[in-house]
């Protein structure tokens, strides 16, 4: 009886573990940045030296705007993996697949033909929207995404658009929606090889250290480090989520943003200047 206890007495300690790892000057630090915010803010960070994080609302739900691309990512990823589509494989543009915007792969002519892995990086490097809807098709539309990020443990990230039966959560949340854990947790599983296999990891991890967009959180991490990223911006709601290594730092970080009072699109906008002071003092903290 008494091993039984202590046995149960072990595993509940076990279970608390996480929540003790808190850097709670660093979550002082947030705190007080994010303070006054017109907005909703969540934000997540994790240092994966000492496992040590931040969490600020870091469970409910958010617009994902263009972040929803890294699930996309998963869900080709598993196509490669199974064979059912080849990484140089050539793709045929058609005028049907155009989302009206100012996309590069919008200009192209119907025909026109494209390899498979160029579509990948217009989708994360420039977060070409017509090249995503398409890798979203191809990935075997939301519905096999979702069910992929089910199956790794995710409850709140999923993709909305074009996806059946996703129709109420897109009205609220758009084209996908996560939440700053789940967001920077993929991430974290990218980064340690742990989404599909090595092999496929590695492949998303270089593909996403490309990301033309850096000028707001990636702004602040040294050139010479290795980031990878994505972020996604609409009126009243922006976000981004890093995996940064290097200078002696290996974190995750991820802050997303809803009903923002601030809808402009300069660089002073308040949730970019904010996401620039969060990353700066994480970059900080940790390098």
């Amino acid at each position: 009886m008494r091993t039984v206890i202590f046995f149960f007495a072990v595993l509940c300690l076990g279970l608390q573990a996480p929540a003790q790892k808190r850097d709670k000057k660093l979550q002082r630090q947030m705190e007080e940045l994010i303070r006054g915010f017109g907005g909703n803010i969540g934000v997540y960070v994790k240092n994966l030296k000492n496992g040590k994080t931040v969490a600020i609302d870091a469970d409910s739900v958010f617009p994902t705007a263009s972040m929803v691309k890294i699930p996309i990512l998963v869900g080709i990823m598993d196509k490669l993996n199974r064979g059912e589509l080849d990484y140089h494989q050539t793709l045929t543009y058609k005028d049907s697949l155009l989302y009206e915007g100012v996309d590069i792969l919008g200009s192209f002519k119907s025909d026109e033909k494209i390899e498979l892995s160029k579509v990948m990086m217009l989708m994360l490097t420039m977060s070409d929207n017509t090249a995503s809807l398409w890798l979203q098709s191809l990935a075997g539309k939301g519905t096999r995404i979702n069910e992929i990020l089910d199956s790794l443990g995710f409850i709140h990230t999923r993709v909305n658009s074009r996806t059946p039966g996703r129709e109420t959560a897109r009205s609220v949340y758009g084209w996908g929606q996560t939440s700053p854990r789940e967001m920077a947790t993929v991430m974290e599983k990218i980064s340690n090889g742990e989404i599909i296999n090595p092999e496929r990891s590695a492949r998303m991890l270089r593909l996403l250290g490309r990301n033309y967009w850096d000028e707001q959180a990636v702004s602040q991490i040294p050139s010479d480090v290795f980031v990878a990223s994505k972020n996604g911006a609409v009126d009243e709601s922006r976000g981004e989520v890093m995996f940064v290594n290097g200078h002696g730092a290996r974190y995750v970080f991820c802050v997303c943003t809803k009903n923002n009072k601030d809808k402009s699109w300069t660089e002073n906008n308040e949730a970019w200047v904010l996401t620039r002071k969060l990353s700066k003092l994480v970059w900080e903290r940790f390098q």
